[in-house]
């Protein structure tokens, strides 16, 4: 056996449509032709989250439209699988929606790639293993509103001070500005209250501000929440 072959991607389809979950199930399933083994499946953001939380797969193939908040709600609330240093959880938005808002609002949120339903199964399999290794996947045309978007951001001054920031203190900083306490901060990032104290703190020194009712404005004025 090659070694792509014996390559595994463990993967959870989440989408409100059980019958399309079947099917992907049924076109990328199959473990020992494909490499992908489907360990979870989901409908809704709730259910998403709980899942993606207990199984912690390489890849999540994610609907935007989702009853309870939407795929970009999914990934705020998966934001610290996304972080992690280890293994970090990785999703790829599967939907029949090209419109642009869709497409920029869940990058945006941290999806790695986005790629619409009309994707055939053998480059659906592809995508899964490109965006487990980390490359970004589109289909074709939607890159470019990802560009687009991006190029026009007129965001300097913001991104200048983001980069004064480490990976964990911006972690720590999403979640501040989403109300998170500090228990919940430690829980969610495996890290004690201690140490979400002082990563408040150098956040709030970094960014010359005095207080978390400042910071939550300062992440909102920036779409980091």
């Amino acid at each position: 056996m090659s070694e792509e072959q014996s390559r595994r991607a463990r993967v959870v389809l989440v989408d409100d449509h059980r019958m399309f979950r079947a099917g992907v199930q049924a076109e990328i399933g199959a473990t020992e032709t494909t490499g992908v083994e489907v360990v979870g499946e989901a409908g809704d953001v709730d259910q998403a989250v709980s899942v993606i939380t207990a199984t912690r797969p390489d890849v999540v193939l994610l609907d935007v439209h989702l009853p309870g908040g939407g795929g970009v709600e999914v990934l705020r609330r998966s934001a610290s699988l996304m972080a992690a240093p280890e293994a970090p959880v990785r999703f790829l938005a599967l939907s029949v929606s090209d419109a642009a808002e869709d497409v920029i609002g869940v990058i945006r949120g941290g999806a790695r790639g986005y790629v619409t339903k009309t994707i055939t199964g053998k480059d659906l399999v592809d995508a899964i293993f490109r965006v487990a290794d980390g490359d970004a996947v589109f289909s074709p045309r939607l890159a470019g509103f990802v560009l687009d978007a991006f190029a026009s951001t007129d965001a300097a001054p913001a991104d200048e001070d983001l980069d004064r920031l480490t990976q964990r203190e911006r972690e720590v900083l999403r979640l501040i500005a989403r109300g998170y306490a500090y228990k919940e901060i430690a829980k969610q990032l495996y890290i004690s209250v201690k140490t979400v104290e002082s990563h408040v703190s150098a956040v709030l020194r970094k960014l010359q501000l005095s207080n978390r009712h400042e910071l939550t404005r300062w992440a909102t004025a920036r779409r980091l929440v």
